[in-house]
């Protein structure tokens, strides 16, 4: 290589030589320039041709011409003067670099040697702000090409390709805390405030029904970190005389409207989570929902992503799968994100109180899912409430809190995609070994984590199951809670156990209700 190098540096300065007399013997040989209207026959229509022009010796002036040509030839002169000291000084870095690139080559055929892989690939970072509506599903990387030593690289060095991240967009989520007479909202929103890794990215939008001055005093004390509008209509809902004790469902669900107008009109965004001012959020909250956007956003028999899992008690999920995501067909809620195209089909006709049923009635649902964690994004602390705490001292004080924080900005989440979701999911819970409850109870003859299949046939059959196993046994609309395709996923005594209807289900039955 480096016999080439100055093989190429003589070879240059031979050229310059012979370019140069060259040069000067055209320049000598040349007819004079003229101007417009010269008899010197150069512009094209000139009065002389330049044989002819040559024959008038008194209309040459010698001493010009000779004055005209040192001039171009000084011109040219400077020209290849310049193109001679680039010359030079490549030649002086190559010689520089010479002993650098041999080293460098060695170097990189030993680490070659020692990783023994063709292709590293480094996993994408979402760390840029991108408008809001933008989907990217894809994390894609671009290939760069190495920096090439001088000397010609071995064939390991060729074919290590160096892959850097494209960094994926982020997305406007803001946050829908629902609130009314409780101070106790201090708690959720100083987490939330904690928790927020951008003010910008996440704006919390405060929306208080009830006109309850000691709420709003706590409210307002975040000044400009939170937004905090009112729920003008504070009025009582007429209802019939045996919903009168549901006054409170009724206004719920109208603050609910109100509020998800404001986000979506008024406000103008694209898409929002909602949660309530009991509610405690986990130190992954944003990361968790940042991340499922695009999931949502891209798959049109999704409808929703919740942070919530309604089988979420310590003993019922699996504290070193802080990770698992699932598909449900059951809306969840306590923690949601919905899209304001979602919002477009359910505001002409949400109902007037219970508005959480009806979102799980089929006519709303329309065979579509959600997403939800094994282990919940939030609890609820609040057992002040319109269901009198009842609900809260069976289940809902019992639900596990996640507190370890899950990168799912750099995570592959396209398995949720129904197209590959179902395939995998259908295959590995009927793959798992079919057992009776009694044997899960007793364990004697069961080896291992599992998976391990209890089959049930019926209501009747799945809510006694499900009472046995310590999961949550109603179902609405035939739907039973965190069930994807009928399945409820869960863990019993450390075993993975899938609660499932036959092989081959098609659908819900809404009489199971």
């Amino acid at each position: 290589m480096v016999r080439k190098k100055s093989s190429f540096i003589l070879c240059g300065a031979f050229l310059f030589v012979a370019w140069n007399a060259l040069l000067l013997l055209y320049l000598w040989g040349r007819p004079p320039i003229g101007r417009l209207g010269d008899g010197g026959g150069v512009e094209p229509g000139g009065k002389e041709e330049w044989g002819a022009g040559r024959g008038k010796m008194g209309q040459i002036n010698l001493a010009e011409e000779m004055i005209r040509l040192a001039e171009e030839v000084e011109v040219h002169l400077d020209t290849q003067k310049k193109l001679l000291k680039q010359i030079e000084i490549h030649r002086e870095v190559w010689a520089r670099q010479k002993d650098l690139g041999k080293r460098e080559t060695g170097s990189n055929i030993k680490e070659a040697g020692d990783q023994q892989q063709p292709q590293k690939t480094l996993r994408p970072l979402r760390n840029s702000v991108d408008a809001v509506d933008q989907t990217n599903t894809q994390r894609p990387v671009h290939e760069v090409a190495p920096s090439l030593p001088l000397e010609e690289p071995s064939e390991k060095i060729r074919n290590i390709k160096v892959t850097t991240p494209i960094p994926s967009p982020k997305f406007i989520i803001p946050i829908l805390v629902i609130a009314c007479d409780r101070v106790t909202v201090k708690r959720s929103l100083d987490r939330l405030i904690s928790y927020r890794p951008s003010t910008e990215l996440y704006p919390i939008i405060v929306s208080q029904d009830c006109g309850h001055a000691d709420t709003a005093r706590v409210i307002g004390s975040y000044g400009d970190q939170v937004t905090h509008i009112k729920q003008p209509d504070l009025a009582d809902i007429k209802v019939r005389p045996e919903h009168r004790k549901f006054q409170g469902y009724y206004k719920i669900a109208r603050h609910y409207r109100w509020a998800l107008n404001q986000v979506f009109n008024t406000f103008s965004q694209s898409t929002v989570v909602i949660v309530e001012d009991d509610l405690e959020v986990a130190p992954d909250f944003f990361e968790y929902f940042q991340a499922l956007y695009p999931i949502l956003r891209s798959d049109p028999t999704l409808w929703c992503v919740s942070a919530w899992n309604d089988n979420g008690r310590d003993a019922l999920v699996d504290p070193s799968k802080a990770e698992l995501l699932y598909r449900t067909d059951f809306f969840p809620g306590l923690g949601w994100m919905l899209l304001k195209e979602l919002w477009d089909e359910l505001e002409p006709k949400w109902p007037s109180a219970f508005w959480d049923d009806w979102m799980r009635q089929p006519e709303q649902r329309k065979n579509r899912s959600c997403i939800r964690p094994e282990i919940s994004r939030t609890i609820t602390f609040g057992r002040k409430g319109v269901s009198l705490g009842q609900f809260f001292d069976q289940y809902l004080r019992y639900i596990r809190l996640n507190t370890e924080f899950v990168p799912f900005t750099k995570q592959d989440l396209s398995f949720l995609l129904k197209e590959k979701y179902d395939e995998i999911f259908v295959q590995e819970v009927y793959s798992a070994t079919l057992v009776k409850i009694e044997d899960l109870q007793h364990g004697g003859n069961l080896k291992g984590p599992g998976p391990y299949r209890v089959q049930y046939s019926s209501r009747d059959s799945f809510k006694v199951f499900a009472r046995n196993l310590g999961v949550m046994d109603d179902l609405k609309s035939g739907v039973p809670r965190t069930g994807y395709r009928g399945v409820v996923s869960f863990l019993h005594r450390g075993r993975r156990v899938f609660l499932a209807p036959p092989e081959g289900w098609t659908q819900y039955d809404v009489s199971w209700s």
